[in-house]
């Protein structure tokens, strides 16, 4: 009985491991996608232009 008692406590504990895990992930996805959304609202129209310049800048060396 001991036996599965422990056997159950360690299955739980790598479910909530799991868990845990997936929920930070799901943080730094939000994280990165409010910096992305902030720095396109900042930005604006000037985005394609640094493109096209980085691009420039890139094919010209």
């Amino acid at each position: 009985m001991r036996f599965g008692y422990q056997r159950y406590v360690a299955i739980r504990e790598v479910w909530a491991a799991r868990g845990q895990t997936m929920t930070e992930y799901a943080l730094i996805l939000a994280a990165i996608a409010v910096v992305v959304f902030v720095t396109y609202q900042i930005m604006g129209q000037n985005i394609g232009s640094l493109v096209n310049r980085v691009n420039t800048a890139l094919t010209s060396t």
